[in-house]
């Protein structure tokens, strides 16, 4: 679950690329959905999320890291997305 950082000049710019492989972390989610671990009505367990997993969803959408945490719609429609599905844990509509 290592997290590689790349950094490379480009245009007068520094670019910042980060890689993780998430198949651990796909599987586990996968692994708490079969066993039922979705926590309860009041609390669901919804997802797990690796940091670079949101990194790339907010750079694709042109979105900040203060954009995610401020704006519940966001991490709404990040939740419904079947696109990250195999991250969820309850698969309900968020």
């Amino acid at each position: 679950m290592t997290v590689q950082t790349f950094y490379r000049e480009e245009d007068d710019k520094l670019i910042v690329t980060r890689k993780q492989d998430v198949g651990a972390i796909v599987d586990y989610a996968k692994a708490c959905h079969n066993e039922g671990f979705h926590g309860h009505s009041d609390a669901r367990v919804v997802a797990t999320i690796p940091q670079v997993v949101i990194e790339h969803y907010l750079n694709t959408r042109g979105k900040t890291l203060r954009d995610w945490m401020t704006d519940p719609e966001l991490r709404r429609q990040f939740l419904n997305d079947p696109d990250y599905g195999d991250l969820r844990i309850w698969k309900g509509k968020v």
